[in-house]
């Protein structure tokens, strides 16, 4: 049976990094956040805080709470392997992917304090040079304060983090992440 994971947290959590074990464990990789940044290079605008939050209000208010799921549905069902979603965000998004694919979808949730989180963000640009896909992009702190507050405030997103099947803390680097993660994806694998 094919398993649907969304890797849930907080921006500079870990998320992207978990998404990358999961793809080389041969899931297909589906990031929500994606449509937002492929929508401000469709308008030819900079990527950026400000115009991704005018980016994700606007989707938002096109879709509802549920937009990332709705835009995303047609690649999740039409996967022909495991598939890993980098960045469900919304309680509506977990509602419809879980009432949608039920005992298929599995919730991980990657947690680092806040601190630790901000000054993650704040160093990716030189980290991460070659990143095109704006993934791995550097936040200012004040600014992933102001994300922080929108996305628990106006995007539900504290639901899906306290529903996760899984909970990885995200706080002793790399290797202990990957380790946490060979384990949840080892636990998945042999529940087929």
């Amino acid at each position: 049976m094919k398993k649907i994971v969304a890797i849930v947290g907080m921006p500079g959590a870990g998320k992207s990094y978990a998404a990358e074990y999961f793809k080389k464990a041969g899931f297909d990789y589906i990031r929500f956040g994606q449509a937002t940044i492929d929508e401000i290079k469709k308008r030819g605008l900079d990527v950026n805080e400000q115009n991704e939050r005018i980016i994700r209000e606007e989707l938002r208010k096109t879709h509802g709470m549920a937009a990332y799921a709705i835009i995303n549905l047609n690649k999740i069902e039409h996967s022909a392997h495991h598939v890993i979603i980098d960045g469900l965000y919304s309680w509506s998004e977990y509602k419809i992917l879980k009432e949608k694919f039920n005992k298929q979808f599995y919730v991980l949730a990657i947690y680092a304090p806040p601190a630790l989180r901000y000054e993650r963000l704040t160093n990716r640009a030189d980290q991460f040079k070659n990143d095109t896909t704006h993934t791995f992009r550097s936040i200012k702190r004040e600014d992933a304060i102001t994300r922080d507050y929108a996305e628990i405030e106006k995007i539900e997103k504290g639901g899906p983090i306290a529903m996760a099947d899984y909970t990885i803390i995200n706080t002793q680097g790399i290797e202990h992440l990957a380790s946490h993660i060979d384990s949840v994806i080892k636990e998945l694998i042999d529940t087929e």
